[in-house]
C-alpha cells in the first residue's frame, strides 16, 4: 500500500499551506473560537471539574435532541459502546454480532465488555450491516445486535430492530459517525435499546479531545449506564453493579461541546451540500457513490467512494495537493488483535472487496468552494473527464 494512504487522524488533519487536508477540525471551529473559550473560562472559575453543570447540561441536551429519555456523558466513543453493552445486559461470554468493515474500536469494545463477537457481512450499497445475514447468525449465546451508522448513512434499522426483536435480543447502535443522521425521522441513537455517541475532535460532532455518550429511551439502561461509567457505584463509595469503570465526560469537553451543539444542524448541512456537489460531479465517472436509501438521512461524517483504480487515483490526488484515506484498510476479522477467536457464520464477500476499493475524499464544514472544486477537478482529471 502506498505510504501516503495514511488513515490515522493526525494524518488526515496535519497539511502544509496549500494542501488540502482530509478532515480539518481547527478550521472547522471558525468563528466559534472566542464563545469555547468563554466556555472554558466559566468551567475554570466555577471550580467544579468533574460531572458538573456543563456535562449535565449538555446530557440533557443531547437526550431532547435524539428524543431520548436521558444521556450520559463518558469518556469515549469507546467506552459508551462497552457501557451500553454493559447496561443492557450482555455479560462474559455473552455473543454480540457485528461487522468486520468498520473501526476497530466498534468489535473492541465487545470484548472489552468481555463478550465474543460475531462478524456479518455488511450491504454492498450503504456499506452497514446487512439484515439478510443477520438472522441466520442469531445463535443461542447471542445478547446483542451491534449495527453501525458508517460514514454517517443509518443502517436498515427497521429490518434489524424486527429481527432482533423476534429473537429477543437488544440492539445497541454505534452512531459514532452519524450524529444527527436519521430513519423514518427518528435519530440515530433513540431508535436501538441505546445509541453511542462520540465526540473525538474530527467527528460532526467534535470536541477539543475526547469524548463520549450512551443515550437510551428506557430509563433503566441510563441508570444503569451512569451507574456503571462511576466504578458501579449505586451510591457514594459503594459499588454494587458489576463492570463499573471510571469513564467520565469532563466539563471542559462538555463545555465546549454546549457551544458547538448550537451550530451542529448547520455544520451537518454544510457537509451535505458539499456531498451533493460531489454527487453530482462524479456521477458520470466509473466510481461507486455513497448511498443514501429513501427515508434514511446520511450525514457525510466521511465522503467513500468505490474505485478498481483506488491507490492510482489517491496517488494521483497526492501529487495535486489533496489528501485522501481509506477508512478501513483492515476489516476487523484479519486483525489479530480484535479479530481472532470472533465467530464468522457465514461469507464477508462484499467486506472483502471493500478494503481493495474504498477512497476517502476530503470533506468538512469548513471547506471553502475553491478546495470543493479542486477535488472535483484532480477526480475528474483522472478519469480524463477535466
Amino acid at each position: 500500500m502506498p505510504a501516503e494512504l495514511k488513515t490515522t487522524v493526525e494524518a488526515e488533519t496535519r497539511h502544509a499551506k496549500g494542501r488540502i487536508p482530509l478532515a480539518d477540525p481547527d478550521a472547522d471551529l471558525g468563528n466559534l473560537r472566542a464563545d469555547i473559550l468563554a466556555a472554558m473560562a466559566r468551567v475554570l472559575d466555577g471550580g467544579s471539574y468533574i460531572l458538573g453543570r456543563e456535562v449535565a447540561e449538555f446530557e440533557r441536551r443531547i437526550a431532547a435532541r435524539v428524543g431520548t429519555a436521558g444521556a450520559v456523558g463518558v469518556a469515549s466513543g469507546t467506552d459508551a459502546l462497552v457501557l451500553a453493552l454493559l447496561a443492557a445486559g450482555v455479560s462474559p461470554g455473552d455473543e454480540v454480532i457485528s461487522v468486520s468493515h468498520t473501526a476497530g474500536p466498534t468489535v473492541a469494545a465487545i470484548r472489552m465488555a468481555g463478550a465474543v463477537p460475531v462478524l456479518i457481512d455488511v450491504e454492498s450499497k450503504t456499506l452497514c450491516l446487512d439484515p439478510d445475514a443477520l438472522e441466520s447468525a442469531i445463535g443461542p449465546r447471542v445478547r446483542a445486535v451491534l449495527p453501525v451508522h458508517l460514514y454517517g448513512c443509518p443502517a436498515d434499522m427497521e429490518r434489524i430492530c424486527a429481527i432482533a426483536d423476534r429473537a429477543g435480543i437488544a440492539v445497541i447502535e454505534d452512531c459514532a459517525q452519524a450524529q444527527e443522521a436519521a430513519v423514518s425521522g427518528r435519530q440515530v441513537g433513540s431508535i436501538g435499546a441505546a445509541g453511542c455517541f462520540s465526540f473525538y475532535p474530527t467527528k460532526n460532532l467534535g470536541a477539543v479531545g475526547d469524548g463520549g455518550l450512551v443515550a437510551a429511551s428506557a430509563s433503566e439502561i441510563v441508570e444503569r449506564a451512569r451507574q456503571l461509567r462511576t466504578y458501579g457505584w449505586t451510591r457514594p463509595q459503594f459499588a454494587e453493579l458489576p463492570g463499573g469503570r471510571c469513564s467520565r465526560l469532563d466539563e471542559l469537553q462538555a463545555a465546549i461541546l454546549n457551544v458547538k451543539l448550537a451550530h451542529l444542524a448547520e455544520a451537518v448541512e454544510r457537509r451535505r451540500a458539499i456531498a451533493q456537489h460531489y454527487n453530482s460531479a462524479f456521477s458520470d465517472l466509473p466510481l461507486v457513490l455513497p448511498h443514501e436509501p429513501a427515508g434514511r438521512r446520511h450525514v457525510y461524517h466521511l465522503y467513500v467512494v468505490r474505485c478498481d483504480r483506488r491507490d492510482a487515483l489517491a496517488q494521483h490526488l497526492d501529487h495535486a495537493g489533496i489528501s485522501t484515506g481509506i477508512h478501513y484498510p483492515y476489516p476487523v476479522h484479519a486483525q489479530p488483535g480484535i479479530g481472532s477467536g470472533a465467530r464468522i457464520p457465514g461469507p464477508l464477500r462484499v467486506t472483502e472487496m471493500l478494503s481493495g476499493e474504498i477512497l476517502t475524499l476530503p470533506l468538512y464544514p469548513g471547506m471553502s468552494p475553491g478546495a470543493r472544486d479542486a477535488v472535483i477537478d484532480s477526480v475528474r482529471a483522472f478519469f480524463g473527464k477535466a
